[in-house]
């Protein structure tokens, strides 16, 4: 389906069909493309290009970010009674990706506002922050990778905020693997929501560099755990296990981490575990100065530092909360066909999660997208290895798991 829009909407994953503009006036050869990186749209800006039609069944369509555009910030009501997590029934990430797709486009707004107040100095609404939690852990406990998956696709300018909604949801998957009960649970997904907001004392300048930090630059940074808890400590309702974990998120196992190079036993669980999210979804998201690892090669780096890291029986129990092959993650089976994981599924093995195939490396070719579930019986293809989509020159791959799915955010 082809649809005209604002080139303020484009984004990675979209097929463009047509710039609106003359061929000479685009910065591309080509009439018709795959939006695969942000550089592209940074072009298409840059050219005075204010509209462009685009084919919804070839890539992503805007409803992602549309669904919820109209709502103000903070528009997320406290839930009258809080959620028995254990009655929430599990869905499908065919069934989630709707409604996880909403609340990752409300709680961003709202984490942009709530961070920017702080940035002014006003103190943070603890009862509104939880109300934002309550709603990241509903999605999480239909189906994790629905909402995590979709928070890890961010933005230069957003990234910060969506780096926030992404920590919460893996703090809450965490929590259950680790056997919290409902409000341990809650407070360590407002730690991971609250743990990075003394980033709003830290000059954007800094932030975004592409390039090398300077010695006083990289200080800035290091102050940030001790600036968000002065932000916290202005706030009520603010419990000590958040504080604890904005103030030594960036801690390590081995006494080098900073602010305070604490070691071992002196670091809390919730601490610990917020050192495990904080730097999966760090190395995992494209940043001004490096491209995201893939899930699963992020696994295996953090794997070689936890020794030293991370305390090792919580990664362990952050690995089972999103799988050996995360959502996200390229793959190639047996058969010699590349494909992306869509969806886990733990409870049969996470070896056997469910693949969307869209390539051959025997014709190197592309071929039609089918999705695959590795966990049925009649099922005969295997994972060989996780993939690099550079070697292959696939591009940015989260149109493929997302799929089809896409078109059902505005369910």
């Amino acid at each position: 389906m082809l649809k005209k829009i604002d080139v303020t909407q484009l984004r990675v994953g979209m097929y463009v069909d047509e710039l609106c503009s003359s061929w000479l006036g685009t910065p591309f050869w080509r009439k018709s493309f795959m939006l695969d990186d942000l550089a592209s749209i940074d072009k298409i800006k840059k050219n005075m290009i204010q509209e462009a039609w685009i084919n919804t069944s070839k890539g992503l369509d805007v409803l992602l970010e549309q669904a919820v555009a109209d709502l103000p910030p903070l528009a997320i009501k406290i839930p009258a009674a809080k959620t028995d997590f254990n009655e929430i029934a599990s869905l499908s990430m065919d069934e989630e990706i709707g409604r996880a797709a909403k609340i990752v486009d409300k709680t961003k707004q709202a984490v942009i506002s709530m961070f920017n107040e702080a940035r002014m100095g006003k103190a943070v609404d603890a009862d509104n922050a939880m109300s934002l939690v309550e709603e990241i852990a509903s999605s999480v406990m239909r189906n994790p990778g629905a909402l995590i998956g979709l928070a890890r696709l961010k933005t230069a300018d957003d990234y910060t905020y969506m780096h926030s909604v992404a920590v919460c949801a893996l703090m809450i998957a965490l929590s259950r693997q680790v056997g919290f009960d409902d409000e341990k649970t809650r407070e360590a997904g407002l730690a991971g929501l609250l743990h990075d907001i003394g980033k709003m004392a830290v000059s954007a300048n800094i932030l975004n560099k592409p390039g090398k930090l300077t010695d006083d630059e990289f200080t800035a940074i290091m102050e940030h755990p001790g600036a968000g808890h002065e932000m916290l400590l202005k706030a009520t309702g603010i419990g000590a296990a958040t504080l604890d974990v904005c103030l030594h998120h960036h801690e390590k196992i081995d006494g080098t981490g900073y602010p305070e190079r604490l070691s071992g036993d002196q670091i809390s669980m919730y601490a610990r575990m917020g050192a495990v999210c904080d730097v999966y979804d760090a190395i995992t998201s494209n940043r001004p100065y490096k491209l995201g690892w893939c899930p699963a090669e992020s696994l295996q780096k953090m794997a070689e530092w936890s020794k030293g890291h991370f305390d090792e029986a919580v990664f362990h129990a952050f690995v089972k909360s999103i799988g050996i092959y995360p959502v996200g993650t390229l793959v190639r089976l047996e058969s010699g066909r590349l494909g992306v994981v869509v969806e886990q599924q733990t409870e049969k093995s996470m070896l056997l999660p469910k693949v969307r195939i869209f390539f051959s490396t025997k014709s190197m070719t592309y071929i039609k997208p089918e999705l695959l579930d590795l966990a049925n019986p009649a099922s005969t293809d295997k994972i060989a290895a996780r993939e690099d989509p550079g070697s292959w020159g696939v591009g940015d791959i989260s149109h493929y798991w997302l799929g089809d799915l896409a078109h059902r955010a505005k369910a």
